[in-house]
């Protein structure tokens, strides 16, 4: 496995980065230091040598010895008591055919001079010139010797002085620049964890990446909530808004950053900001909604930054409590008795106009033995008087609809698993009973048929619905037990999940056998002690 690199904290990026960029810093600072200060002790170098190879070329004894034989007994001696008063690196006087009258080294005077940059000089001008020598870099300045009141050039005076390298410059400043460094490294690193502790206290002691994991989670969070959420900032900006709100208000542009009461009048956050009072479970119409909301104050240490409101559509959450606590299905099953009641008086009612009494009399008869059949059948199988009551009236309506229940007449339920009460055995047969019927419902008759079977033995109680209906498509059958998933329209979608959740809760099992337009087969068992 392979090992999981470790992230580096802010704090210690932070800190080495503004230390690197103090100490980039320092160099880049020195070393344009050092270069500039190079070039500023190049000129002042050679200015001084040009200044003495004035001097020298003023002399009268140079002027009348230069181009003369034996003029070098007289020059040599001046140029280098010049020398070593002035501590330059060489003086050289030259005539016109550019031999040596002067210079450190006795053997070379006499001899001709050849540095390459001396020919502007024997046309009376003066100037520095950089050159490279043995003894390293130096800086030469060039002043012609003119004679008769500087009418005639007789000669060049040429002065060197070595100039020191980079490297010379960097070993003689060497502990100025240590002690630069040192300071400057020092009060970056101090100033860098201030900063990053600073940088560090204000995002909660949260690294980046954790912050960006929060927000992640926050909007996944927000987004899967079935309640619409709105937040407002102290200026009131919309900052949050989710999926939910948008349908809900019927917004589906982006309003992050308007005015909440431009966008959606009438949400009272504003006021809820203001006050920092917050209203419970507050109905409101918002886009001709009847909505259940809640407003709360947004509080960061004491100071309020802005509101959030949660709500709900008021029709989704009292039909979703009808499904839920199956409310709607015991006033059908009330409605389809009362019907059949009505419907089987009316046809009593009939034969006694006709007269026909002994068929009065069959009927009655039939009606009652079929009724007390299977009334009989239910209170004695089934003891619980809530799944008693649900059958007979799942019977019933079945027989409204045109569809055949067949309750085995093996199947039994006197006892319930523990865990479930008979609330949720009514939900869990009432979902089954109530989605197999819709699966029959407007097919021929020899299609509309549902199997019930019900049975208690040693492991559990199993319960298994049977029809010959519209059956599943194979992508459905993976989200049959999901919350919110219907094929029957919106607003659906929570009764086999409730099954579901029952289920899961005592530890049961749910096996489904489905094939489109084939039929569908649901087994559920219910352990004993789940």
């Amino acid at each position: 496995m392979a090992r999981r690199r470790r992230e580096i904290s802010i704090r210690t990026q932070i800190t080495w980065l503004s230390s690197g960029l103090v100490l980039l810093s320092i160099i880049i600072g020195g070393i344009f230091l050092v270069e500039n200060f190079s070039s500023q002790l190049e000129k002042e170098l050679g200015s001084k040598a040009l200044s003495i190879a004035r001097t020298l070329a003023q002399l009268e004894e140079i002027q009348e010895a230069v181009g003369k034989p034996g003029g070098w007994e007289v020059i040599q001696p001046l140029a280098e008591k010049t020398r070593l008063a002035t501590n330059v690196e060489y003086i050289v006087v030259l005539d016109m055919d550019k031999i040596r009258y002067s210079h450190p080294l006795q053997d070379r005077i006499g001899t001709k001079f050849s540095g390459g940059d001396e020919d502007p000089a024997f046309a009376e001008h003066e100037y520095t010139s950089p050159a490279e020598g043995v003894l390293g870099p130096s800086i030469r300045a060039f002043v012609p010797i003119m004679a008769n009141e500087g009418t005639k050039q007789v000669g060049v005076i040429v002065v060197g002085i070595l100039t020191p390298t980079v490297s010379k410059l960097v070993h003689g400043m060497r502990f100025q620049l240590y002690l630069s460094l040192l300071a400057g490294l020092v009060v970056g690193v101090i100033g860098s964890m201030v900063l990053a502790r600073n940088i560090k206290r204000a995002m909660f002691n949260m690294e980046p990446g954790e912050i960006a994991r929060l927000l992640e989670e926050r909007v996944a969070v927000f987004q899967s909530i079935g309640e619409g959420i709105i937040a407002i900032d102290r200026n009131n900006k919309i900052t949050i808004i989710n999926d939910e709100a948008r349908r809900i208000v019927g917004i589906y542009e982006d309003v992050v950053g308007k005015d909440v009461g431009v966008v959606i009048p009438n949400t009272r956050l504003p006021e809820v900001s203001e006050t920092g009072a917050a209203e419970y479970q507050q109905e409101m119409i918002i886009n001709k909604i009847n909505i259940l909301a809640n407003r709360i104050p947004i509080k960061v240490k004491t100071g309020i930054v802005g509101a959030v409101a949660t709500f709900q559509d008021k029709t989704e959450v009292r039909e979703m409590a009808e499904e839920l606590t199956g409310v709607k299905k015991f006033i059908e099953a009330l409605r389809v008795q009362n019907h059949e009641h009505l419907n089987k008086l009316h046809t009593i009612a009939g034969l006694i106009q006709l007269k026909k009494y002994q068929q009065v009399l069959d009927y009655v008869f039939a009606v009652t033995e079929e009724q007390q059949e299977i009334t009989g059948f239910i209170t004695k199988n089934f003891t619980d008087y809530s799944i008693a009551g649900l059958l007979l009236g799942k019977y019933n309506r079945a027989k409204e609809l045109k569809i055949e229940l067949d309750i085995d007449k093996t199947s039994k339920l006197t006892t319930l698993p523990r865990g479930l009460d008979s609330g949720a055995m009514v939900v869990i047969l009432g979902n089954l009973l109530e989605n197999a019927m819709d699966a029959v419902e407007g097919l021929e008759k020899s299609r509309r048929t549902i199997k019930l079977h019900i049975s208690e033995d040693h492991p559990g109680v199993k319960i298994r619905v049977k029809d010959q209906g519209r059956g599943i498509a194979p992508e459905d059958k993976g989200n049959i037990f999901t919350t919110g998933f219907s094929t029957k329209g919106t607003k659906r979608g929570y009764g086999l999940a409730l099954v579901k959740k029952y289920v899961d809760a005592v530890d049961g099992s749910i096996k489904l056998e489905a094939q489109l337009d084939f039929g569908t087969q649901v087994e559920i068992f219910l352990p004993w002690h789940g």
